[in-house]
């Protein structure tokens, strides 16, 4: 149950944060009450089309407005660590877009400051509210076809090169890895935990960031994970969980669909969660309730799990020999 009206501001507004917006102006309690660019045409441009109140064309502004209760970060990859800092030395909870930060060392600082400071803070990874990621995982924990053996994941589309633009720009933190690449680490994470072994190659474009990747990891259990990630090519970006008992199916873009088949003896069980919109809204409830309880971290995407996930793709990257300025920054 919703208790008040929560005032959203939105830093960063390229196209996800625009889906963001899109889906929280029908979540009961939540009001996207302020939006901030560093170029101020273009806040007044989204304030415009979502019907925001206040419009600011600093990041610094918005985050000083004493109306705002939480901010969604959708800034470029590269400008989350710093962004979420200067959120929190405001006071303000906040809710990061996926990777929450370049490396380990970017998220210790910024977990250790929400703490200092007893502020909410959860990375963006809306995959984890979804219905059918739930639905996954809850028949991994119950082992309702036993256990979990092995996690195929591929998330792959063409983009257009684009050396200045940010899926292939090395400054602003491109590469498939963190931008795509995260859904299938994160999905094998999730379901089977952090590997004892990890293999990983990459091709490199031409600005020194990863076009593709493959990516495999082994367990201890015999469980495997076989990842994968592209901008030379479109795929359905699929996802196969096998249990011992059955295949789940995850359907296309599995990140964010709605579908799902479940494969047994017995022949196939078709789910359909049928949501009409990007499916936001189901993370952006969450957080919600976490505000409502008086919470520092979700319970659902805890801290902990974030930074399994930023030091695991921080082997990846170092297995695949891909460097950031901000990995030499946090040496």
């Amino acid at each position: 149950m919703i208790n008040r009206t929560h005032n959203w501001g939105i830093i960063g507004l390229g196209s996800i944060a625009q889906k963001f917006a899109s889906d929280l102006k029908d979540v009961e309690g939540a009001r996207l009450y302020a939006v901030a660019s560093r170029t101020q045409r273009k806040a007044r441009h989204f304030a415009l089309k979502f019907e925001v109140e206040k419009v600011y064309g600093a990041y610094e502004e918005l985050a000083n407005d004493p109306d705002v209760d939480i901010i969604y970060i959708a800034t470029p990859h590269v400008l989350h660590a710093e962004n979420t800092l200067m959120c929190l030395d405001r006071g303000k909870a906040v809710l990061c877009e996926k990777p929450i930060a370049i490396n380990t060392a970017q998220l210790k600082n910024m977990i250790e400051t929400a703490k200092q400071k007893s502020l909410f803070l959860m990375e963006g990874l809306w995959t984890n509210f979804m219905p059918h990621l739930q639905k996954v995982n809850e028949l991994t924990q119950n082992k309702t076809y036993g256990e979990c053996l092995k996690v195929e994941a591929d998330f792959s589309f063409k983009a257009e090169f684009d050396a200045e633009k940010r899926l292939f720009n090395k400054e602003l933190g491109g590469g498939a890895l963190l931008d795509i690449g995260i859904y299938p680490v994160y999905l094998a994470l999730k379901l089977l935990g952090t590997p004892e072994n990890i293999k990983a190659n990459c091709k490199f474009s031409s600005t020194g960031v990863d076009i593709s990747n493959q990516i495999d990891f082994k367990y201890a259990s015999g469980a495997t994970a076989q990842l994968s990630s592209s901008f030379a090519r479109t795929t359905p970006s699929k996802a196969r969980v096998y249990f011992e008992n059955a295949t789940v199916e995850l359907g296309y873009n599995f990140h964010e669909t709605d579908q799902l088949d479940i494969k047994t003896n017995s022949g196939v069980d078709h789910m359909d969660f049928n949501y009409p919109s990007h499916g936001y809204q189901f993370e952006i409830e969450h957080v919600q309730d976490c505000l409502e309880k008086g919470l520092t971290q979700s319970p659902a995407w805890p801290l902990q799990s974030s930074l399994e996930l930023t030091e695991t793709l921080d082997k990846i990257r170092n297995i695949m020999g891909l460097v950031y300025k901000e990995d030499e920054i946090s040496k």
